[in-house]
């Protein structure tokens, strides 16, 4: 198994692992508020309605993953995202409405002599623990998909955005972009003509005539198109 499915796999299953813990404490807690008090507090139901969204969801989402892998609506990486983006939110306001609870109802912190009383404080803040961490690892885990999605997409996987986090490519490099090929462009000049417009005329080798007068050579002379030579 690739690295990030296995990290996807190890995160969503502590998280459901914390989610149960938390479940467990806040059930707890909201028992005895109700039965000494009658009434419950607003951080323990939020953290029950937290812990039961995760435990809901995050099991259908690992599998539908294994039985029809790269093909299920929950496993494309938007879905995904958005979806676990919400839940590390809902994670860290049951952590901060716990963490505040804690300190106005338990101002002494723990370690009262009534044991009901004392049992309810180490439970606040075991389930503020428990949110927090879940939070931390939602947020990380959201983060690291985002940033690699990201970088696939710049690199032309337009795609990555619908596909699973098991056949992302995030590890596959980009196609290089296509170079054409550069031709020539040179026009040939034609023989006997040059950039200017100017034309040379071809040469033509010109009759030589002999002039002999009465035996005897004359002087050479020249004429226009003639050459008289003495011989």
């Amino acid at each position: 198994m690739a690295l990030i499915p296995l990290l996807r796999i190890i995160a969503l299953s502590v998280v459901l692992g914390f989610a149960v813990i938390v479940l467990g404490l806040s059930a707890a807690f909201t028992s005895t508020t109700v039965t000494i008090y009658a009434e419950f507090f607003d951080f323990a139901a939020l953290a029950i309605a937290t812990a039961s969204l995760t435990l809901i969801t995050l099991p259908i989402m690992i599998i539908l993953e294994y039985m029809r892998p790269g093909q299920a609506f929950t496993s494309m990486i938007v879905v995904e995202l958005s979806w676990l983006s919400i839940l590390w939110v809902l994670w860290l306001a049951t952590a901060a409405d716990s963490a505040q609870a804690g300190q106005l109802t338990f101002i002494s912190g723990c370690g009262y002599i009534d044991s009901t009383v004392d049992g309810a404080c180490r439970e606040t803040s075991a389930i503020q623990a428990f949110s927090f961490l879940n939070w931390i690892i939602l947020m990380a885990y959201t983060i690291l998909i985002l940033v690699l999605s990201i970088i696939a997409s710049a690199r032309k996987h337009t795609g990555v955005w619908r596909a699973s986090v098991a056949d992302a490519p995030f590890s596959t490099p980009g196609a290089a972009p296509a170079i054409p090929p550069v031709k020539s462009q040179h026009a040939a000049t034609p023989s006997g003509t040059y950039g200017g417009g100017y034309t040379t005329q071809p040469y033509t080798a010109q009759p030589i005539t002999q002039h002999t007068t009465g035996g005897t050579t004359g002087p050479a002379s020249v004429q226009a198109g003639t050459v008289h030579q003495s011989v």
